[in-house]
């Protein structure tokens, strides 16, 4: 059975390129009828902390990556200090004051990458290897040995930057009598630079892109597609399908380059297409938490306004900034687009428009529509000379939806009282 893991370490939050990572594995478990593992790496017990733990573990859920089987090395360090005895026992390690050390001997080292073909190293450019350091607890090497062996891993797929461990380990491999699993290195994410992706270029770990608003979705559908297609240059991927074509071997070598502007336009297409009452939910606790509702609103009225705005919205933050205006009195106006369209003085026009919308009984799309193009016609004036500035007085912005759709949705009061107020408070 194929078994791969997924082997990230509590020391940070989960990092895109992980995230990546545990992706690729978990497609393949699944294209493979596998086991994907998940194995907490928290050897370093200075620098491993609980909250990494578990924004690791709510990240991984939150993307849709679940997994067969869960372990942390902190748990098994018996197991560790069983293995580096019997090499003591053996002759192939050493102690150098506490610590133990494996015997480098002379060879060649062979390895196949599933990526990257064949891999040769000279024993000579590697030193000894410590095992257990002083302190009791175990390396990083020895321990993913250890642990991938007695996990029977049959694939171990993980980043570029491993490819220098790999000779390492496979001398471990050998030492302990363990048969060596299947390799394949993932080229790294980078920067518009062709650098490695870091703190520098923006946000790096997934609660980052999480908290700006994207979709589980999209950030896969984004991953799976940094360094592997599934052909017909398809940009939105259905998972199910990908996971079927998918193939470790057709993985580019070649680093893949992230473009925040790119898995903003994907994210916008998943938002275009999304549930309306599922997006309500996911804005939820923000319009909560910007006291834009109370625990009283009209579950109907959000609905119609996410309907209106969410083809606009590249991630869920767009709808705060597009909205402001529909749940606050003072949203914002920025000077420029203040002096643009309300300079000119507009009250007759406005007042007219107020007279014929307050005589409404129905204030819908359709009615305000009629009212506005009847007081157009009789001014004989373009109607977009009073479109924009109307847009703006309303919204406070010179683009938006629809006006007339916008108009209902704020309703007659706060429409009429905008545009009465428009040329005593704002010029």
């Amino acid at each position: 059975m194929v078994r791969v893991r997924f082997a990230p370490s509590p020391t940070g939050y989960l990092h895109i390129g992980g995230a990546r990572t545990a992706l690729f594995n978990w497609m393949y478990a699944k294209s493979q009828g596998g086991k994907f593992i998940l194995r907490i790496e928290d050897t370093d017990q200075l620098r491993s902390k609980a909250e990494f733990l578990d924004e690791i573990l709510d990240s991984m859920k939150w993307l849709g990556l679940d997994w067969d089987e869960y372990y942390k090395q902190s748990d098994r360090f018996e197991i560790y200090r069983k293995y580096a005895n019997q090499l003591l026992e053996e002759g192939k390690a050493y102690k150098d004051g506490e610590a133990i050390i494996l015997k480098v001997l002379e060879k060649q080292i062979k390895l196949y990458d599933l990526i990257r073909d064949e891999i040769q190293v000279d024993s000579k450019e590697i030193k000894d290897q410590v095992l257990m350091k002083s302190d009791g607890s175990p390396t990083y090497s020895f321990a993913c040995v250890i642990d991938d062996a007695l996990m029977e891993i049959s694939c171990v797929i993980r980043g570029e930057d491993h490819i220098s461990n790999t000779p390492k380990q496979i001398l471990i491999y050998e030492a302990l009598g363990f048969k060596i699993p299947k390799f394949a290195h993932l080229p790294l994410i980078l920067d518009d630079e062709r650098a490695r992706l870091s703190k520098r270029a923006g946000a790096v770990a997934v609660t980052d892109y999480r908290r700006q608003g994207f979709l589980p979705e999209a950030i896969v559908n984004y991953l799976m597609l940094l360094g592997w297609s599934p052909g017909n240059n398809d940009e939105m991927v259905n998972l199910d399908a990908a996971i079927k074509k998918f193939s470790i071997k057709k993985i580019n070598k070649a680093g893949a380059a992230f473009s925040m502007d790119k898995l903003k336009w994907l994210n916008g297409q998943y938002l275009k297409k999304i549930d309306s009452q599922r997006l309500v939910e996911l804005l939820m606790p923000n319009l909560k938490e910007k006291g834009y509702i109370n625990g009283k609103f009209d579950g109907q009225q959000l609905k119609n306004i996410v309907d209106l705005f969410k083809g606009r919205m590249t991630t869920l933050e767009d709808f705060f900034d597009w909205t402001e205006f529909l749940f606050k009195d003072d949203f914002a106006l920025d000077e420029a687009v203040r002096a643009k369209y309300l300079a000119q003085d507009k009250s007759k026009e406005f007042t007219l428009l107020s007279q014929r919308l307050g005589g409404l009984d129905r204030f819908d799309t359709t009615s305000v529509e009629k009212k506005f193009r009847e007081l157009v016609e009789e001014l004989g004036i373009k109607a977009s000379d009073l479109v924009h500035p109307i847009r703006v007085a309303l919204t406070g912005k010179e683009v938006g939806p629809g006006l007339f759709e916008t108009m209902a949705l704020l309703g007659k009061e706060k429409t009429i009282q905008r545009l009465s107020g428009a040329f005593v408070h704002r010029v």
